[in-house]
């Protein structure tokens, strides 16, 4: 039985602008990672950058092959890490 080629890779627009977002965010107005004091936020720093790169790896259309890459990386965990950000 002959095995049909996988589906072309389609542009997710909502995890696509969600990373773009927290990357243009970020670079003009880095103080947004940080706490009252002034000092680095890192909680908030690696939540958000964990969305930034779930976003731009589901965002262009990538599924890893691997079940806990494909987790790490979906669009859910996306949604996963802004909402732990927006908790920080």
């Amino acid at each position: 039985m002959p095995a049909f080629p996988p589906a072309p890779p389609r542009i997710h627009w909502p995890n696509l602008a969600v990373a773009l977002m927290i990357m243009v965010g970020g670079t003009l107005y880095p103080p947004v990672m940080a706490d009252a004091a002034g000092k680095a936020d890192h909680n908030l720093a690696m939540a958000l950058f964990w969305a930034m790169s779930a976003g731009f790896v589901r965002g262009v259309g990538f599924v890893p092959q691997r079940w806990w890459w494909r987790a790490l990386f979906s669009g859910w965990s996306c949604m996963a890490a802004l909402l732990l950000a927006s908790v920080l």
